[in-house]
């Protein structure tokens, strides 16, 4: 009776943060808020912070091919276009591209498209290099419409692989249940959305992948289950080399971890445990791939996750953002923190949520919390390599 009770408040709680998820987060926007407290976050020798620009609810993030134009997607109705035209690395302007849109999350650019990924589907829209004005939403293309139409989990995460096609993740409609259709999936299509198929089954809810430099290795983060206790299950990051893969959910929880309530049920192929596991609640969203000469060779096709943070948690823990280190053979050989300070006597005044690198090297994250967008970079020897 006691655990009953237990998992009834977890489950009161649960809903309750769901409400407040549900609040639009472009009502939150401060850039002197994230100024003020830049101080705060610590960062590795020889690297700074800046604010680069500040767009409510910012999430997604993907450049077009001058590097003069930053598309931004959101959890509201609209994408924004940040231009930096002189390429000072700051924004000379933030406007509203397109509105009216269902949870605007995932953007990606391809051939002068933008794809947007809606919480239903996924429409491009013609974006030249150099400019920023693009047609209304009448000349969107639908190019893909079976997205689950479901609110729980509904942002999408989309990203280009070194085979030109199209992914795209699809979030799991519940804490842990049985999934149907696309629900729980990463799916992957050719740019038109044509010849669209499930790559890989098993996952909870990711809101980030991309692909090793040097293997082409899809990997991906996932959110583990909530409601479990402080400590487990994991987050996780995984890898698929291969489409087909089944990485556990709802089967698994979290890495190894069973919820009670399933298990003594089999999935219904071999599970892929995750390469890396992370502390439980942290929330991994996006995962990049660091590929530029700024930072130290060190960090070259190494692995930057930003973790958005917790929120069923007694104390919370995330806000960060995680170097994960590669061999030379594309596999994981450790861990650690690279940024962090959003979090301060438990309390956090940031949220970090995309990675995206600029043609110089340097880093953009995005905040949805604050409502703005960092930009990391490295005034060091670019050269120098630990011994």
């Amino acid at each position: 009776m006691r655990s009953l009770k237990r998992f009834a408040h977890f489950r009161v709680i649960g809903l309750l943060a769901l409400a407040l998820l549900s609040v639009p987060s472009a009502a939150i926007a401060d850039r002197a808020g994230a100024e003020r407290n830049l101080s705060k976050i610590r960062l590795p020798q020889g690297f700074t912070i800046e604010v680069y620009a500040e767009v409510p609810g910012a999430r997604s993030m993907t450049l077009d091919r001058s590097g003069s134009n930053l598309f931004v997607g959101t959890m509201d109705d609209a994408v924004y276009v940040v231009a930096d035209k002189d390429k000072d690395r700051k924004a000379d302007s933030v406007r509203t591209l397109i509105d009216g849109l269902k949870v605007p999350n995932g953007v990606a650019m391809h051939q002068g498209m933008l794809y947007v990924a809606e919480r239903h589907r996924i429409v491009r829209y013609p974006a030249s290099d150099f400019n920023s004005d693009l047609p209304g939403d009448k000349n969107g293309e639908v190019i893909f419409d079976k997205l689950p139409d479901k609110a729980h989990h509904g942002w999408r995460y989309l990203r280009f692989g070194p085979d030109n096609k199209l992914y795209v993740t699809v979030g799991s409609p519940c804490n842990i249940c049985d999934v149907k259709g696309l629900e729980g999936t990463i799916v992957r299509m050719y740019p038109d959305g044509g010849k669209w198929g499930v790559y890989a089954r098993g996952i909870r809810h990711s809101v980030g992948l991309d692909f090793q430099p040097k293997t082409g290795v899809l990997f991906f983060t996932d959110n583990n289950t909530d409601m479990m206790g402080d400590d487990v299950p994991p987050g996780e990051l995984n890898a698929a080399p291969r489409p087909g893969m089944h990485f556990g959910f709802p089967y698994y929880a979290g890495g190894s971890d069973r919820h009670p309530q399933w298990a003594n049920k089999s999935p219904p192929s071999k599970v892929t445990m995750p390469v890396v596991e992370f502390q439980a609640h942290v929330a991994p969203l996006t995962v990049h791939f660091y590929t530029g000469d700024m930072f130290p060779k060190e960090y070259r096709n190494d692995a930057f996750v930003a973790q958005h943070g917790s929120w069923n948690r007694s104390t919370p823990v995330g806000y960060r953002v995680m170097r994960i280190k590669f061999d030379d053979q594309g596999t994981v050989i450790g861990k650690e923190v690279f940024a962090d300070g959003w979090l301060q006597h438990g309390e956090a005044w940031g949220r970090p949520v995309d990675l995206l690198q600029l043609p110089d090297g340097s880093l953009l994250l995005s905040d949805d919390y604050q409502g703005v967008i960092y930009r990391i970079s490295y005034e060091g020897d670019a050269t120098r390599s630990k011994q």
